[in-house]
């Protein structure tokens, strides 16, 4: 089976083809030199051609994303992540179903569904999208332009939504907070303890991507994915520090100390992050593809760590 890759030079698509090439005949779509496949250089828009990229494909597996940026300067960030996330994918999807391809899997998000489930239930995979940033948006309207379009051509879209993903060669606040407590610092996450977040090692993303390629049940089906071990920001630390050997330092600041600096500094977002909840539930997922997540969360953060 001929399977097309785009995104292959990012965190998850590098252990996506590590994985898949060994299996597949695997070709990538982007503008970077690659060890493994075939590359068809050309930039993810809304105007180029994908002709020769999916010649013979069966199954395009779409990770090329512009992500979320904490600190965005585009002067309008939803135009930005829509040429992108929605327009791009939208074009490539397109011409995959002109092209005779079979399945259109679509790494997307959980933001799609929200911000938060502090207060609330779990993110199911039957939620009405509620994004909050232009990023979930532009991910949102791309999921929705493509269950259209597999309606109308017949090409089968799955649409995976990953929370955040971590493990070797992980970057931004997971790796950041990782160093932090590498270097024994003294950190004030100790009472975030019944908070509860989803998270997803790469490896488990990886297993369920490769399994959506061929699994005759994934057509046409939204998927949540996690560890399905949820852990609290307390829980987070002092695994981060059991696996690099550390002591674990963190010390009891009171929540009402994280709110009340939200509230001044106008970082409530931020505050919710490290306080709040983010829960998936994943029974969908394993229900429907009779799947469990292979890896601990502890195989993923020790592999995270790795030097």
């Amino acid at each position: 089976m001929k399977v097309l890759v785009t995104g292959y030079s990012g965190f998850v698509g590098k252990h996506l083809i590590n994985v898949l090439h060994t299996e597949y005949k695997v070709q990538l779509l982007g503008r970077k030199p690659c060890s493994f496949g075939t590359v068809f250089q050309a930039e993810l828009d809304g105007y180029a051609s994908y002709t020769a990229a999916l010649n013979d494909v069966e199954v395009v597996i779409h990770c090329a994303a512009r992500v979320h940026i904490m600190n965005d300067t585009a002067t309008d960030p939803l135009v930005a992540f829509r040429e992108v996330n929605t327009v791009a994918t939208i074009n490539l999807a397109t011409q995959a179903a002109q092209a005779g391809v079979k399945r259109f899997i679509f790494l997307s998000s959980i933001k799609v569904n929200g911000e938060t489930t502090t207060d609330k239930k779990a993110f199911t995979a039957f939620d009405t999208a509620s994004p909050e940033d232009a990023y979930g948006i532009s991910k949102a309207e791309a999921e929705q332009q493509l269950i259209a379009l597999g309606k109308q051509t017949g090409m089968e879209v799955v649409i995976v939504r990953p929370p955040l993903i971590y493990g070797e060669g992980v970057k931004a606040n997971f790796a950041a907070l990782l160093s932090l407590v590498g270097k024994g610092l003294p950190l004030p996450f100790r009472a975030i303890k019944n908070n509860k977040r989803s998270l997803v090692s790469v490896y488990n993303l990886v297993d369920l991507i490769k399994l959506c390629i061929d699994h005759p049940k994934a057509a046409n089906q939204i998927f949540l994915v996690s560890d399905d071990n949820d852990i609290s920001t307390a829980e987070m630390v002092a695994l981060m520090a059991k696996v690099q050997g550390k002591r674990n330092f963190a010390l009891p600041l009171p929540l009402w100390c994280f709110n009340l600096a939200g509230k001044l500094l106008n970082k409530s977002d931020v505050v919710d992050r490290l306080t709040g909840s983010l829960q998936l539930d994943i029974s969908h997922t394993k229900q429907t593809l009779s799947w469990q997540p292979p890896y601990s969360v502890e195989h993923g953060f020790k592999l995270a760590a790795k030097k």
